[in-house]
């Protein structure tokens, strides 16, 4: 069994939960303790922070809450592994999947910029209205047709140097799988009919019938982004497959 890195020294009694579910979470983000490592017991943490067990106990819940570390009954606490999604829900680079099929993918970007977030865009993304987000509105090409329109709102947290980045030789969803890795996602698919502008990006006639993909995706606790994925009805299939 590895042995976990040193923590930092002790600091006062009367430390906060939040400090130190701080630190916990600092540490496995810069790699101190890998996947699948133990942490210190309850009471290794409680003589390393110098704190009252209560608090421990609430900085490891939450870490467990958001996905970082597992807890097992009679063994301990576990960092844990952070895969992409499930296959119960598969959340993918569409540039993979045009690849995948033998066919080259390209994009068309409308726009990439800073805004502010609404009212809606705030509660989707837990964050205050008016905080700033990014926002990127990109069409995807298969073999130079049009099959996805992509409006993307994007935590600057979770990918502060996205509005440098070229996205013709890469994706949001590459960037955010390579710097926020998934831990969870919502989607809702539903039909909508096409307005004249993305008539006009989508190349299809104005009110025909699209398929509108809702998708959210959290990484560690944080809401990464949420998008807007809209598809031609005629050109494009979603696929979902279960099994037990």
């Amino acid at each position: 069994m590895k042995t976990p890195p040193a923590l930092l020294p002790s600091i006062a009694r009367t430390l906060p939960y939040e400090a130190v579910k701080a630190s916990l979470k600092e540490r496995i983000a810069q790699g101190g303790w890998q996947p699948g490592v133990r942490l210190p017991s309850e009471r290794e943490l409680v003589q390393t922070f110098g704190c009252a067990r209560m608090t421990v106990h609430r900085a490891l819940r939450e870490l467990e809450d958001e996905g970082l570390i597992e807890r097992r009954q009679g063994s301990g606490s576990y960092v844990a592994e952070l895969h992409p999604i499930s296959n119960l829900l598969e959340v993918r680079d569409i540039h993979d999947e045009i690849a995948e099929r033998g066919h080259v993918h390209s994009t068309r970007v409308c726009s990439v910029t800073r805004d502010k977030a609404t009212a809606e865009i705030a509660v989707a993304m837990r964050l205050r209205k008016g905080a700033p987000v990014f926002r990127v509105q990109l069409v995807h090409l298969e073999n130079g047709v049009p099959i996805q329109l992509e409006d993307r709102h994007i935590n600057p947290a979770l990918a502060p140097d996205l509005l440098a980045q070229d996205f013709t030789r890469i994706t949001p969803s590459h960037l955010l799988f390579a710097h926020a890795p998934l831990t969870e996602a919502e989607q809702v698919v539903e039909a909508v009919l096409a307005s004249d502008e993305q008539a006009r990006l989508l190349e299809v006639a104005v009110g025909s019938a699209l398929l509108m993909v809702s998708r959210r995706t959290i990484s560690q606790g944080a809401v990464a982004s949420v998008a807007r994925l809209y598809h031609p009805g005629a050109r494009y299939r979603l696929i979902g497959r279960f099994s037990v």
